[in-house]
């Protein structure tokens, strides 16, 4: 999507999106007023996936969540130091640890899906991914799979990722929400300059867009954002008021896709996949344990980095919990990487081998 699609929109459109975001809001503000963890982010989800699933017309944001997440890419490349380069080396057993992860978790789930839950070997493979949502879906459809089933299960795996892991920082670690805001400061604390160079990292989504970046809209802002912040060009994040907005409508975004949905046809592969990602889950959290005993690396890090959710949404509730965002970032960007090219790639090669004839052109 180029700037210029960006920049164009229906006003019937815009007008249900906003509608649909005010509503998004308000439950973001009630469970900021419940001190839910990552509230607006949750809240919104929680409010519009159940309004969708009832069959409420809800509007998605569409080109505004690009944007959003771009400025969570700023907010997260503003998190590179110096300090983190000389840290990178020091990661390198745990994200290899991480490749292998979730090359295992992939195969498990994949078997388990096709072999027990009766998917096709297509759906199976590509409902398997932890990771990789839009990736996994559109590769998973031109190679014959179904789907809805495939989107699905992608959609459950990440809100109950979303879910499952602020409510037990909260309960089981004393997270106490509100942090994501602390030391970033409103709009009009800053100065122009710093806002214009914030602005102007905004560019990298075009260009991560036209070089075929995975996650195009995150990574490429974020790139620039570590550039700038790493040459000392600026120290700034972007203002709360806005960091506020990227997480309802991230939250909206993700309620939006259960719009059209019957609970009762779609019931059993929403309940499969809550159980395959509280295993994903469950598996994430023993590797992560296994390496913080190991390493003397921080638990809750290291169970971010390992855990199946987005990587705008991981990294989103990095920030929300004070854990170091550079460290769980870098290991979603290996792991969103790994996917979107070994995926097709180790597909090619089992494909005779699952009874997936090649395609012909």
């Amino acid at each position: 999507m180029t700037l210029p699609a960006l920049l164009r929109f229906n006003p019937k459109l815009v007008f249900g999106a906003s509608l649909t975001l005010i509503f998004a809001a308000i439950g973001g503000a009630l469970f900021n007023w419940l001190t839910i963890p990552l509230a607006w982010m949750i809240g919104a989800m929680v409010v519009t996936t159940i309004a969708a699933l009832a069959g409420a017309p809800l509007k998605p944001p569409g080109r505004l969540r690009h944007l959003m997440i771009a400025v969570l890419g700023i907010m997260l490349g503003s998190a590179f130091t110096p300090d983190v380069l000389d840290n990178v080396g020091h990661w390198w057993l745990t994200m290899t640890t991480l490749v292998i992860f979730v090359m295992f978790l992939a195969a498990v789930v994949a078997v388990f899906l096709n072999r027990v839950a009766g998917f096709d070997p297509v759906t199976a493979y590509f409902s398997a991914a932890p990771g990789g949502f839009a990736t996994m879906v559109l590769m998973g459809a031109e190679m014959g799979g179904d789907e809805r089933q495939i989107s699905l299960i992608h959609a459950i795996r990440i809100m109950v990722t979303v879910l499952v892991i602020p409510i037990w920082f909260r309960f089981f670690h004393g997270y106490v929400p509100g942090d994501i805001i602390q030391g970033v400061g409103s709009a009009a604390a800053i100065a122009g300059s710093d806002f214009a160079i914030l602005a102007a990292c905004a560019l990298g989504y075009p260009v991560a867009k036209a070089l075929r970046i995975p996650a195009a809209s995150l990574l490429g802002p974020l790139f620039f954002s570590a550039g700038v912040h790493l040459a000392g060009l600026t120290s700034a994040k972007p203002p709360s008021e806005i960091v506020i907005l990227s997480q309802v409508v991230i939250g909206t975004g993700l309620g939006c896709r259960f719009v059209g949905l019957h609970v009762k046809r779609v019931l059993n592969t929403m309940l499969l996949s809550v159980g395959v990602t509280t295993f994903m889950l469950l598996l994430a959290a023993a590797a992560a344990f296994g390496l913080s005993r190991f390493t003397g690396l921080s638990f809750q890090a290291l169970w971010l980095s390992f855990s199946p959710g987005g990587l705008a949404e991981m990294t989103l509730i990095s920030l929300a919990m004070g854990i170091d965002t550079a460290f769980v970032s870098t290991h979603h960007l290996i792991r969103i990487l790994l996917l979107a090219i070994a995926g097709p790639a180790v597909f090619a090669l089992i494909r005779n081998r699952i009874g997936v004839p090649a395609k012909k052109d």
